[in-house]
Order: structure tokens, then sequence, then C-alpha cells
């Protein structure tokens, strides 16, 4: 691929709720923030109105192909009804564009089940990976610090054998997307000791511990979800439905906080004038647990890298989802996975 197409990202414009007001504003913003990332755009949707939208932003008209797509996949459409039908769709036209090499990655705020199933027939998984994986960067402990959890909704059902690869995923991830030297990598399980969890659980510690001095990663072992938001982990393995109810937890306590903070605000003028000195610990706590600084979920091990980034995103979090994919594609992250796969192959093979 040549360093041009490096820099070319396939985006999906009729998606999400908002549809493509959101995504043009997400565009412009990214432009904005990195006027010297080199990045341009080809947008799929309905050419005659992203053309009329487009006039509101020059810098994206700048910096930016469109392809004219007649069909939308829709929030609420199933995959069996859709699947065999997308071809027109700007979702799938998206993908197909990361899948001939014409762009590098594909973003996303349309329906989630259907982006994945999309993704997985058209792009195929990285050498080595027997599964993607749908994984972000969590809020955790103190300052900015984050935490790599996955898989986030893919794979309801894991056997150890895709748990050891989901290993792989996000270790690479923590230390080339979140700056994570050899982060320190945890299974989710019930308790932290090694007699606790199901035999596919059992079974994944057991070869990972005797292994843990030549992993990539740091392993501790067993990790409860409290040591997901105290920071004693950086990477968190787990299944597809452990890890989409963790992330709807956190994502709901998030929203609980801000609201609590709110309302006692109101409540009298000393918790206003308090507020005023504490200005600046609110800000950062804003920031620390806005769903939009970690609204792309990756759709990791794929030989092409999707993002989908929330239905209800706005221009801040598809600008954010957009860096995302900058990033991975500008790390060679899929080159790093399937070396790390190839040299774990045997230890893999230990797995029953």
């Amino acid at each position: 691929m040549s360093a041009e197409n490096k820099k070319i990202i396939a985006i999906d414009a009729m998606g999400g709720d908002k549809g493509p007001a959101v995504a043009l504003g997400g565009m412009n913003q990214f432009l904005y923030q990195h006027p010297d990332s080199g990045v341009s755009f080809r947008i799929f949707g309905n050419e005659s109105r992203l053309r009329k939208m487009l006039a509101r932003y020059p810098r994206v008209a700048r910096n930016s192909t469109i392809i004219d797509a007649p069909d939308v996949i829709r929030g609420t459409d199933k995959i069996r009804d859709v699947i065999r039908h997308a071809q027109n769709t700007s979702m799938y036209m998206a993908i197909k564009d990361v899948r001939e090499g014409t762009s590098t990655a594909v973003v996303s705020a349309g329906n989630t089940g259907v982006l994945m199933s999309l993704s997985k027939l058209a792009l195929k998984t990285v050498d080595g990976i027997s599964r993607p994986a749908i994984t972000t960067m969590l809020p955790s402990g103190a300052g900015d610090s984050r935490v790599v959890v996955l898989d986030l909704g893919a794979n309801i059902k894991c056997d150890a054998g895709d748990l050891f690869d989901f290993a792989i995923l996000g270790g690479v991830y923590a230390e080339f997307i979140g700056k994570m030297p050899r982060p320190k990598l945890g299974v989710l399980n019930i308790g932290e000791e090694e007699t606790k969890g199901n035999e596919t659980l059992q079974e994944l510690n057991r070869v990972l511990t005797a292994h843990r001095d030549i992993l990539p990663y740091d392993y501790i072992g067993f990790v409860e979800p409290t040591d997901i938001s105290v920071g004693r982990v950086q990477v968190v393995v787990t299944d597809g439905f452990t890890g989409n109810i963790v992330l709807k937890t956190v994502e709901g306590t998030a929203k609980l906080i801000k609201r609590v903070i709110s309302e006692n605000m109101k409540k009298s003028w000393l918790a206003i004038i308090g507020a005023f000195f504490l200005v600046h610990v609110f800000k950062r706590l804003k920031h620390k647990i806005d769903p939009r600084s970690y609204a792309g979920a990756t759709f990791l091990g794929l030989k092409g890298f999707a993002v989908k980034t929330h239905g209800n995103s706005d221009a801040l979090a598809f600008a954010n989802a957009i860096q995302y994919a900058s990033d991975l594609v500008n790390n060679d992250l899929n080159d790093v996975i399937r070396a790390r796969a190839a040299a774990l192959a045997t230890v893999r093979s230990e797995l029953q």
C-alpha cells in the first residue's frame, strides 16, 4: 500500500442517530485539531445531500472525495435481514473500500452488530488470530490513565484459545495506542484466587502463568471488576457478554456521577460557592468520565481497521474515533499483532 493510501480513511456518513451532520462535523474538528496529519477521507453516502452539506465545511471538502451510496443500514435493522442486501449501503461500501486497499480504515456510527458482521466477512482475521474483538480504553485509576478492555461484545461465548488471542490483541493495543510499555494484563474473574472461575478461565490462567516470563505483557493473573477502576490493571481480558456489561456499567456510573453533582450543585448557595473553588477539579472529572473521550471502539484482529463510535455521537466523539483510526494505521498495528501471534503459537497450542 502506498504512503498516500495509508492516510485515507473511509467514512460511513449515513450511520448513527444524527447522520451526516455529525460525521462531517467530526471530520472538520479532526482536521482543525490535526492540520498536518495528512489524513484525507472517502465519504460514503447520499451524494447530493453530502455535497450541499459540505458547503459549510470547506476544510473537509478540500480533503475529501464523495462516493455515492444509495442505501442506508439503520440502527434497528437485523443482521440476517440486511447482510445479503448490503452491497449498495454506505456502511458496506466503506468497508469494501478498506478491503480493496483504497482506504486503510473505516469509521462508522452505524449499527454495531451489522458493522461487526460485515467487517468480519469482508476483511477476515489477521493470521494467527481466531476471532476479532471489540475494544476501547475506559477511564481507570488516577490522572488520565486508561484501561483496555476486550471483548466488549463481538463474541458472547469464548474458549481459552479465543481469550489467549484477545490478550495478544489487548497487549498490542495498550502498548502502541495507549502508550503503556509492557502493560499489566489480567483475566476478569469473580475473584483473584487461582481456584476461582470456570474451566475455561482455569485453563487459560494455567498456561499464561506457566509462560509468564516470555509473554510480551506483564501477566498478573485473575482480576476483579473493582481492579478496572482503581488502576491496578491496564488490560482486562474477558468474553463479549461480560465485557459488554462492564462497558455499560462504566457508562452508567459516569452518568450517575454527573447527575449527582449537578443535582447537589442546585441545592444551596454554599454548594455553588464551593464549586467555584473546585472548578478545575470538576473539569478534570468531566474529562475523565466523559464517554466522548473513549468514543472509538475498535474491531481489533481484522486485516483492515474498523472503528465504531456511539450511535448518538456528537462531532467531538466522531473526531476522537477518527483519531483512533489514524493511530491504528500509523502504528502498523496488524503487523505487530501478526508477529506476536506467530511468536506465541507454540504456547497457544497447549490450550485444549
